[in-house]
């Protein structure tokens, strides 16, 4: 549309262009046909006037044209403007509708009624079925304590001895000990037992 407007204007400037220069010529043949040999320095005057009003025409008729162009673009980019508002605001009112509805039907559904039946039916398949509790199960009640873990409560109200931390920090030692003691003493009645043994096969070999 717009460039359609700017060709038609083109058109009708240079046509009228062309009308100023031939009325110009025409009017510079008719003054010489007059009078040539009258007087040359009046038709030289003429000429240079013409010449100008020909030329402020010409400038004023450009000036028009590219005002009428600006004026063009400028309503042609309002339109533009316009139109991009217009599609925002129907998008923007459409998603908004959607959105209304949307929430809507979601109240719709989301009526739940937990300790009241309505006496519609529609709103009676919103009813909850009552809540199913878990069953409590103590997590200490469940894991018996074993004899280890049972201790004595009056061994801690009782005073300690004064050696209680050596006793502690060498009570690995101690047990190791215990424990090569009891097998040294073992190891000591199994050699008696073997002492006796041998003893009554040579008193049985002697009799």
């Amino acid at each position: 549309m717009g460039s359609a407007e700017e060709e038609v204007i083109e058109q009708a400037s240079n046509a009228r262009r062309e009308r100023l220069r031939a009325l110009r010529a025409a009017k510079d043949l008719s003054d010489i046909s007059e009078d040539e040999s009258a007087d040359v320095h009046r038709s030289n005057n003429t000429n240079t006037t013409t010449k100008e009003v020909v030329a402020t025409e010409e400038q004023s008729v450009e000036q028009a044209a590219a005002a009428r162009r600006e004026r063009l673009k400028a309503l042609r980019e309002a339109k533009e403007l316009l139109s991009s508002d217009e599609k925002d605001t129907r998008q923007n009112g459409s998603t908004e509708t959607e959105d209304v509805e949307e929430t809507e039907e979601e109240k719709r559904l989301n009526m739940k009624f937990r300790n009241y039946l309505p006496h519609d039916k529609e709103l009676q398949e919103g009813k909850l079925a009552p809540a199913v509790l878990p069953k409590f199960e103590d997590p200490v009640a469940a894991a018996p304590l074993t004899s280890e873990d049972m201790e004595d409560p009056f061994v801690n109200i009782a005073p300690k001895k004064p050696n209680w931390d050596l006793r502690r920090d060498v009570q690995k030692r101690l047990d190791k000990l215990e424990r090569r003691t009891m097998k040294a003493i073992y190891q000591l009645m199994q050699e008696e037992k073997e002492k006796e043994a041998m003893v009554g096969e040579n008193s049985v070999t002697e009799d």
